[in-house]
């Protein structure tokens, strides 16, 4: 059988033939030098994830690991169809939207006694459950909550089987590699297979697999079971948020036909060819971000390939897009709904 391009390759390959969506090597630069000083800050490391993040775990324990495995599980699909009209979710008093009111349900549910980092528990969960475990503080519910039940159940069963019903179990197993962790993620948790055909190409993106792989290495900081030498070898997590605030920055370009597309709302489907390139083009161009930043030091006579990577150029990205919302209107993010991101 023809085994799937890695995402890096797979990104390559995809540049190279998209005919929609182009990397623009003149941003990229650009991008490279306004990040050029971000990088010593607090916020461009692993540090960050929890310094910056209140509701993401701040010890390192087992506990904390299958609190990521979960939210990574369920890391999917948060944008609103009208943005008047959100799913929030209130915790210690304060309203969280997207991906945060995932987080916020899940630390509200073990505040009121559910257990839900449990695999024995979510393997078994009802759908009516899951509706109470996620419940939105707004009448809009948080989206796809079928999929969620299914992908819960399904993930459960799988670390109870496999793995002793710990994620921490399956990190050991990957002997202190990022790229084999995401390997075997994949390998056994069908939820996680993010793969497409792009020209008859079988390609992978892998999106909730690499993030669960570099939030596992944020929580326990680095260091121990999570001391991933290879955590390079991650790409950033191609999802709608970062393809965004690549062409709000100029280091990417859609065609006028995509643009327009997306200007009026038109949904694409996983696995659309413009999708492909979409979500292709965006980590290519964030690995020539890191390329050129790595560049830049090398210049001054310093290498930060410990302190450079993908993993901590999309966090980054990630919290920009967040913070810049209202200076991003004008550039659409395209609409897909999918278990893969």
């Amino acid at each position: 059988m023809e085994a799937f391009l890695n995402p890096k390759d797979s990104a390559k390959f995809i540049t190279e033939n998209s005919q929609d969506v182009y990397v623009e090597e003149d941003g990229v630069r650009k991008v490279a030098e306004m990040l050029f000083d971000k990088v010593l800050e607090k916020d461009f490391s692993v540090a960050g994830w929890k310094s910056s993040h209140e509701l993401n775990p701040q010890v390192v324990s087992e506990d904390a690991v299958n609190w990521v495995f979960l939210v990574d599980t369920l890391n999917f699909s948060f944008w609103s169809e009208c943005e008047d009209l959100k799913c929030l979710v209130k915790y210690k008093d304060k309203m969280y939207s997207g991906y945060w009111s995932l987080c916020a349900a899940v630390n509200r549910a073990l505040d009121e006694g559910i257990p839900i980092t449990s695999a024995s528990y979510y393997a078994t969960m009802t759908l009516e459950q899951v509706r109470h475990a996620f419940r939105s503080d707004t009448d809009v519910p948080m989206p796809l909550l079928e999929e969620r039940h299914h992908v819960l159940n399904e993930t459960g069963t799988v670390l109870l089987e496999k793995f002793g019903g710990s994620f921490l179990t399956c990190v050991k197993q990957s002997g202190k590699s990022a790229k084999k962790l995401v390997q075997l993620i994949v390998e056994n948790f069908p939820s996680f297979r993010d793969e497409s055909t792009f020209q008859g190409t079988k390609v992978a993106f892998y999106k909730r697999a690499q993030i669960l792989a570099a939030d596992t290495w944020s929580v326990l900081e680095g260091k121990g079971d999570g001391c991933f030498s290879d955590i390079s070898s991650v790409t950033i997590f191609a999802d709608y948020r970062i393809p965004q605030v690549l062409v709000h920055l100029g280091a990417m370009k859609y065609s006028e036909e995509l643009i327009k597309k997306l200007k009026e709302g038109i949904k694409l489907y996983s696995g659309d060819k413009q999708e492909v390139e979409i979500r292709g083009c965006s980590i290519w161009c964030c690995e020539l971000i890191c390329n050129h930043l790595l560049d830049l030091y090398k210049k001054k006579g310093e290498n930060m390939s410990e302190k450079i990577n993908a993993v901590l150029l999309d966090y980054y990205l990630w919290d920009y897009a967040r913070d810049h919302r209202e200076d991003m209107k004008g550039i659409p993010f395209h609409r897909v709904r999918c278990i893969y991101y």
